[in-house]
């Protein structure tokens, strides 16, 4: 009886435990190189300095590819420090998949623009829910934060909610043939290094799995 009530116990710590870790933020940059990361053509757009990813160069994408969760999201939280330069654009992806070129066809995008010709600014949900009004400013850090539980997703740019957004049942048909994998489903994250004008930073990225 006493073996029994100790195994009891063990295993719900056990559980209880894993659920905690995988409720807790975890970080997908060590700071220091792109460990944990991949990109195909346009390798050299992505690169480390002080701390920060920079996306500079010719138009490509990088897939975080590591272990956290083994580079699969379904429900989650995300944030990432980000810091544009005048006339930038570029990205963070969500549910998507590695793609060795051109524009990740899974999963959605939510904008960094401040200052882009492109009016859709930072935070919004590209094509999906956009966002015209500038939050933040270039050549200064800001927080950029994605929630996704369900078929809800919110978007935050310095704790300010600038998106809140539910896929509706019928996404398939809205969306069409050649956007059939643009939908709420499960994936990895990317970066996107927009073109060879734009240049950003980003930090501090981190993520905490919620349940599913």
């Amino acid at each position: 009886m006493r073996n029994l009530l100790f195994y009891t116990i063990a295993s719900f710590c056990l559980i209880f435990c894993s659920a905690s870790r995988s409720e807790q933020w975890v970080s997908l940059f060590d700071g220091k190189s792109l460990v944990g990361w991949k990109v195909g053509d346009n390798a050299n757009t992505f690169s480390v300095e002080d701390g920060s990813i920079v996306a500079h160069g010719p138009t490509a994408h990088l897939f975080y590819d590591g272990d956290v969760n083994q580079h699969n999201f379904k429900n989650f939280e995300f944030k990432a420090d980000v810091m544009t330069t005048p006339g930038s654009n570029s990205g963070i992806y969500f549910h998507t998949g590695y793609q060795e070129k051109s524009w990740p066809k899974k999963g959605y995008e939510v904008q960094v623009n401040n200052s882009h010709t492109d009016w859709r600014r930072t935070g919004s949900l590209y094509g999906i829910q956009d966002v015209k009004e500038v939050y933040v400013k270039d050549n200064e850090w800001f927080t950029e934060y994605i929630k996704v539980e369900g078929k809800r997703v919110i978007i935050k740019v310095n704790d300010k909610m600038v998106v809140d957004y539910t896929e509706p049942d019928n996404v398939y048909e809205i969306r069409g043939a050649n956007d059939k994998e643009r939908v709420i489903s499960s994936g990895t994250f990317a970066l996107q290094g927009h073109d060879p004008n734009s240049k950003v930073y980003f930090r501090n990225i981190m993520v905490k799995s919620l349940p599913d």
